[in-house]
């Protein structure tokens, strides 16, 4: 990965899930790929739900990834 960023997203069965934003470095890699490695670094309810692949995030002039703009768009 380039980079990434992950907010909380409205989910029915739990209330709120994890989402993460990925700009891929590698073509090849899959949302499953990104899962499977996320579940054995991080506890289960930390594990994004939701992958969702990006050419770009939205950044400050600074280079900060704008966080709020991507949950207002959600």
């Amino acid at each position: 990965m380039l980079e990434c960023v992950v907010i909380g997203v409205e989910d029915a069965r739990s209330g709120e899930a994890v989402k993460a934003f990925v700009v891929p470095r590698d073509s090849n890699v899959t949302a499953d790929d990104i899962i499977k490695f996320c579940a054995t670094q991080l506890t289960s309810y930390k594990v994004p739900k939701q992958i969702e692949f990006r050419m770009d995030l939205p950044k400050t002039n600074v280079g900060k990834i704008l966080r709020r703009q991507m949950r207002d768009q959600e």
